[in-house]
């Protein structure tokens, strides 16, 4: 259940400071303020991006309202289908968010629950959203109904060991510093706090310039490396990405976006074959991979890494 904007207010600081935030207006708008700094409202959120430190501009977060840098298509009519064939729901991200709240449903009390790049709702992440018991806390670098305000990732807003869970699914490629965002994801997070995260590793370039790194599982481990390992793997197999491949070999040759639709629905069955493949050979083909870990105050070595590989090889 989605906490409202105003419920959200007390506990948001000043991303370059850390400093609490206080509201005040004007005739004319909402602020929140720190001793040294002003953030501006827009439609009903409040902006708080550090712009000396990210991608984004202050004057194109403002003239487009904290509308999306890139242009997001809602499938329709008979796209549908065609999308859900396409973008198959994946049984390891079920699996592994009905874990998640079936280890949040044992804390005493409701659990507060981050979701990093919630402008939309991610794939399989429903059962979130629908729980009366999961407060769920979420921002975005573009404002929508889903968010409660508008940050980078890289500078969060937000208190010490205050959630229970971070979700972060399909957002650390089009971070600059992913470690940076995971040591924030890590300084939120109460102790043996939850963490959630699929990143893609072979899959070509989406988001356009907004995309920028890829990880093994292993690295996606080490970059964890600052949480105990619960379970981690591939969250999407060797088939997923090989519709990828087939999609963008298409446009590149046509140069045509459509034509690498066409090639992806051509070969939309080799998805299946994911579920014949054992976890061992998934890891090393994946579209993408998970971590799922608890807050832990010792990291693995860079020797364990190693262990880890090859231990999932057995």
């Amino acid at each position: 259940m989605l906490v409202s904007t105003e419920a959200c207010i007390p506990i948001l600081l000043c991303p370059r400071t850390k400093e609490t935030l206080k509201r005040t207006s004007s005739n004319t708008e909402d602020f929140l303020e720190s001793p040294t700094l002003q953030y501006r409202f827009l439609n009903g959120q409040p902006i708080l991006i550090d712009f000396s430190e990210s991608v984004l501009s202050e004057d194109s977060v403002f003239a487009s309202a904290a509308g999306s840098p890139i242009e997001r298509k809602k499938a329709s009519g008979l796209m549908t289908p065609i999308k859900r064939l396409l973008s198959p729901q994946k049984s390891t991200t079920r699996d592994n968010v009905r874990r998640l709240v079936a280890d949040l449903q044992q804390l005493p009390e409701p659990a507060r629950v981050l979701i990093v790049g919630g402008g939309t709702i991610g794939q399989g992440m429903a059962p979130l959203y629908e729980h009366p018991q999961i407060q769920l806390y979420s921002f975005d670098v573009y404002g929508t109904e889903l968010t409660q305000f508008v940050a980078d990732a890289h500078h969060m807003p937000l208190p010490d060991d205050f959630f229970d869970a971070v979700v972060i699914q399909a957002v650390l490629e089009h971070v600059l510093q992913p470690a940076q965002v995971v040591s924030e994801i890590w300084r939120v997070l109460r102790p043996a706090g939850l963490v959630y995260a699929e990143t893609p590793f072979m899959q070509q370039v989406h988001e356009g310039p907004y995309d920028f790194t890829r990880f093994t599982e292993s690295g996606h481990r080490y970059l964890f490396r600052h949480f105990a390992r619960v379970a981690s793997g591939a969250s999407g197999g060797p088939g997923i990405q090989f519709m990828w491949a087939a999609d963008y070999l298409a446009r590149s040759v046509l140069r045509s976006a459509t034509a690498g639709k066409i090639a992806k629905l051509a070969f939309f069955w080799t998805q299946y074959l994911d579920a014949l493949i054992p976890a061992a050979y998934g890891a090393d083909g994946a579209s993408g991979v998970y971590f799922y870990g608890r807050k832990s105050q010792t990291a693995i070595s860079p020797r364990d890494i190693i262990n880890h590989y090859q231990g999932a090889q057995r």
